[in-house]
């Protein structure tokens, strides 16, 4: 699959909240490929998971703008919100396609997503169209479990840094402190608005 001149990637994501470890893989990605933006893209609803977002989408939302909003890399898009239900990646990428006059569709992910990706809803699909950007995660493997005909996966080497939205979740409830995983103005926001108590 020929990427030359693809200046934007996406990274999807519940972002529940957004911490320092989703804007380090974007900026990776953004270095190592020399592009030009990379679009966050809030999931409404992730289909691998049972259980909704802890947070509303305005928060979420808010939390999004409030660590990208000064750094011009970055931008957010709401194509899965305003769809809303469950997010599936192939009804994104398909209209990015389309947008894009059928370019490939820079997706990026974390090697935590890989074990996964063969349970993605029209995976075959989503592989014919989509050069999947894969920033190694502490503690997952970068091996492909299972066969996916077509898939185009690159690695790029990051910064790997073991964060997780859940984590913080589980951190705050314990009481434990979070500020130093997190944009400061994310973290004013989640104290301001007592959000994951």
């Amino acid at each position: 699959m020929n990427i030359e001149g693809i200046k934007s990637g996406y990274l999807g994501g519940t972002f529940d909240p957004i911490h320092l470890g989703h804007l380090i893989i974007a900026q990776d990605v953004f270095e190592k490929l020399n592009l030009e933006q990379v679009n966050f893209v809030p999931t409404a609803q992730n289909p691998l998971k049972d259980e909704p977002p802890t947070c509303l989408n305005k928060d979420r939302l808010k939390m999004v703008d409030l660590a990208l909003e000064e750094d011009s890399r970055f931008e957010r898009l709401d194509l899965e919100l305003e769809t809303g239900g469950k997010s599936y990646t192939i009804d994104t990428v398909e209209k990015l396609y389309k947008q894009n006059n059928d370019q490939p569709v820079l997706w990026i992910i974390g090697s935590d997503n890989i074990d996964d990706l063969p349970r993605w809803h029209r995976i075959d699909e989503l592989a014919e169209i989509v050069e999947f950007i894969c920033v190694a995660r502490p503690g997952y493997s970068t091996k492909i479990l299972a066969e996916i005909p077509g898939l185009n996966l690159r690695f790029v080497e990051g910064h790997p840094i073991k964060i997780s939205s859940s984590e913080i979740r589980d951190r705050m409830k314990a009481g434990n402190n979070i500020d130093l995983f997190l944009p400061p103005k994310v973290f004013n926001y989640i104290q301001t608005n007592k959000l994951y108590r």
